[in-house]
């Protein structure tokens, strides 16, 4: 839509492929969905192994250094051992549900990846509503979380569960209009063309949309500091206290592809997705990705946990009205400027994202009253 152009085009590198490459609807199927998981799996062991590592950089520890050459192969080992331990439910449980729970919960997630373009014309399907897709797929896990917390028959459980359908329901708002001065800048709801129409990444044109989603999407997936659901001080391990073995390494699965469909959709909206010179565009796509784990990954080990009052009040105080100042802002925008938005409103919208968190904040309060769960 508007102005910086890379120096090589988009038919650098050969990126542009057929829609049913490599020939035929079930080889294009069989060919991505092999893609897709193998992809996913590969760097969520990968997450694991460099989240642990970085971690104990920031804390001034070594972190796993043991099992294989810089403790590479740590994940693999860790995931050995889970296979082996003892699947325990607890004798008053919802047997069906409490083992349908986990597979509800990670494989929605798996599904978010069916429209992420990998390069131009690299993906699954190609939806023209994309977006729409996104969203309403990535609400489906929360049921996997509900039916872990109902069906363990332990209160711990439940209230943390409910925790989370309520967050998710609260921030699931702000998330979804933040998008809409994405889609109106780019004009469609279809994922690859998002990422076509961003000869500039976004994020420098929607800041504002950009920190709302990103906030958000922390809060959906109970990443730190808004991980309440493992408040161990408070509900013990959560809605999955009463899972073991492989059930766990499900939900311990769902949280890191979580994380990762967190950073590939922000690289897909905010940052041009594939787009990038000289390198190819699935190592563009991949090192985006990585940079952005890594934000969370720093998060992790600099902020500390909030309360669950202040969760609620984060979403409906702060965000939500962010986000239709935010929706204001960018439809005047494109109505003045329907063809292009010139390079001018880079430094603007920045300014005026700082100043709208900066007021808001001023009038963000919380109650001290008693704190109720």
């Amino acid at each position: 839509m508007i102005g910086f152009n890379y120096s090589l085009g988009l038919e650098s590198y050969g990126r542009t492929l057929p829609p049913d490459w490599p020939g035929g609807f079930w080889w294009h199927w069989l060919v991505f969905t092999v893609i897709i998981l193998a992809f996913v799996m590969t760097v969520l062991l990968g997450f694991v192994w460099f989240e642990r590592r970085a971690l104990g950089r920031m804390q001034a520890r070594l972190g796993p250094n043991r099992v294989g050459p810089f403790g590479l192969l740590q994940p693999v080992a860790d995931a050995l051992k889970v296979l082996i331990k003892e699947d325990i439910v607890p004798s008053q449980a919802d047997k069906i549900v409490h083992w349908l729970a986990p597979v509800v919960t990670l494989v929605p997630v798996l599904m978010i990846f069916a429209v992420v373009p990998f390069q131009d014309g690299a993906l699954l399907v190609d939806l023209n509503i994309g977006l729409l897709y996104v969203v309403a797929v990535s609400a489906v896990p929360i049921l996997g979380i509900f039916m872990a917390g109902w069906a363990s028959n332990n209160k711990y459980t439940l209230i943390a569960a409910m925790r989370d359908v309520a967050s998710v329901i609260s921030y699931e708002i702000p998330v979804v209009l933040s998008l809409a001065g994405v889609v109106l800048i780019a004009g469609s709801l279809s994922l690859n063309q998002i990422v076509l129409t961003q000869n500039t990444p976004l994020i420098l044109l929607q800041p504002l949309g950009f920190l709302i989603f990103f906030i958000g999407g922390l809060a959906e997936i109970n990443r730190t500091p808004f991980d309440l659901l493992e408040a161990d001080s408070e509900l013990t391990a959560g809605f999955h206290t009463e899972y073991s073995g492989m059930k766990f390494a499900l939900f311990y699965l769902a949280e890191y592809a979580e994380a990762l469909a967190l950073s590939a959709l922000i690289a897909t909206f905010f940052l041009s997705g594939w787009r990038g010179p000289f390198l190819p565009p699935w190592l563009w796509f991949l090192l985006k990705i990585v940079a952005m784990f890594f934000v969370i990954i720093w998060m992790r080990a600099t902020l500390p946990r909030i309360r669950i009052d202040q969760l609620m009040a984060l979403a409906w105080k702060f965000l939500f009205p962010l986000a239709l100042l935010n929706i204001v802002v960018t439809a005047i925008e494109v109505l003045v400027w329907p063809e292009a938005l010139p390079w001018g409103l880079i430094p603007v919208n920045i300014v005026v994202a700082g100043i709208l968190v900066l007021f808001l904040s001023k009038k963000f309060t919380l109650g001290w009253g008693r704190i109720e769960v």
